[in-house]
């Protein structure tokens, strides 16, 4: 994976303002508003262009992740004015507008693209999605489709710089090999791994029902995932079991679901292959030599 450079100008001079964000030789541009600043937003003529939109706010069912709702539009700043009235969309608080530099965005590809970003969100499942349906990617010729991914590409690496986490894919399983672990407690078993610097807790491992009364830390977490069927009965009545990979921002957030109590995770989990606890097997990775690892 080669470097690349993404430009980010603070249009208010401020984090919490209007900013832009673009790659080096990328046609697109990202243009993100806090909602108190579509006035401002009024007198950017990229805000007037046809592109995509994304609504991004806390979910109202848990404020722990975002809601998003994608659109597109010819006219980007007119839809956002309609919305911002819109009383069923009352939950965002940032909108990010994306659009081409060089104006060949048509229809057409916003469309294309409105579909695309929505899927990639549903696959990723880092955030509630806002829209009631998923509309098929329109049909267009091959070269405009190869352009769209490729344009598709560059919106998921510029996004979760701005703070769109959710834009960001799945941890895929297979990537990861050498950093596995396993976890075995109350009866509960399941195995993990770290791929891009978040903890996935593997699909078919099992979670303890009945958590502790003190239990504090994640527990609402591991409530949302029995909610969202990620967590489901098992043939063990006392157990769920993982349905899918999970991710996890921390390996005490996965001990702990796993546990059904508050659980340091560093100490808990086990690297397969040396036995090491995960927090003496991240001590021994950092105090290699750089070339090693």
């Amino acid at each position: 994976m080669k470097g690349r450079t993404i430009r980010v100008y603070l249009i208010d001079g401020v984090p919490s303002g209007l900013l832009t964000a673009e790659i080096i030789n990328w046609t697109g541009k990202v243009v993100v508003a806090p909602r108190s600043g579509l006035a401002g937003l009024k007198k950017r003529d990229e805000a007037r262009r046809t592109g995509v939109y994304l609504l991004v706010g806390p979910d109202p069912d848990d404020p722990s992740r975002d809601r998003v709702y994608v659109g597109e539009a010819d006219n980007v700043y007119n839809r956002l004015l309609s919305h911002d009235r819109d009383d069923s969309k009352d939950f965002w608080t940032r909108a990010a507008v994306i659009i081409s530099k060089d104006e060949n965005l048509t229809k057409a590809h916003a469309r294309y693209m409105e579909s695309r970003l929505i899927s990639t969100i549903v696959n990723a499942g880092r955030a509630a999605l806002h829209n009631n349906t998923n509309p098929d990617p329109v049909s267009m010729p091959e070269p405009d489709v190869a352009d769209m991914e490729f344009f598709l590409d560059q919106v998921l690496v510029v996004g979760p710089v701005l703070g769109f986490a959710f834009l960001q894919p799945r941890a895929n399983a297979t990537l990861a090999t050498r950093s596995s672990f396993e976890l075995s407690v109350v009866g509960a078993r399941a195995n993990a791994i770290e791929v891009n610097d978040e903890f996935v807790v593997l699909k078919g491992g099992t979670a303890r029902k009945e958590g502790v009364e003190s239990w504090i830390s994640f527990r609402k977490l591991r409530d949302n995932l029995v909610q969202a069927g990620k967590l489901a009965d098992s043939d063990d009545p006392d157990f769920y079991v993982f349905t899918e990979d999970i991710s996890f921002g921390s390996p005490s957030a996965g001990a702990a679901v796993v546990a059904g109590r508050n659980i340091n995770g560093r100490q808990t989990w086990k690297h397969i292959e040396t036995g090491q606890s995960y927090g003496d097997w991240k001590e021994a990775l950092l105090e290699r030599p750089a070339d090693d690892n």
